[in-house]
């Protein structure tokens, strides 16, 4: 990726591509988790969940949320930068390439 640290990241892009293939994503990211209705029910990766239950994704829009500890976001690149820990920008290009996607504008 020589030159990406200044290439602009095409955010719209990506989240489209995993609204695509959202069952995909939800289930490589949160691997414990489980389909309920519309939402993937899964425990938070970032605190010590004991039950399935307050940390949902809706399935349609990819807006997240875990409902004990406030922790929410409107997109998967949102949820993927959550999840691993890093920077939005990198969730993105990380989530482009597992998708296929070009992360670039």
């Amino acid at each position: 990726m020589t030159g990406a640290t200044n290439r602009r990241v095409d955010f719209g892009r990506v989240n489209a591509a995993a609204l695509r293939n959202i069952d995909a994503v939800v289930r490589g990211l949160l691997p414990s988790g489980r389909r309920e209705a519309s939402e993937w029910v899964a425990h938070n990766p970032n605190r010590s969940d004991k039950r399935l239950g307050s940390f949902k994704v809706n399935l349609i829009t990819g807006k997240w949320g875990d409902f004990s500890s406030g922790d929410r976001g409107g997109d998967l690149v949102s949820l993927a930068a959550f999840v691993t820990r890093t920077s939005q920008r990198d969730a993105c290009i990380r989530l482009a390439e597992s998708l296929g996607v070009h992360p670039f504008e």
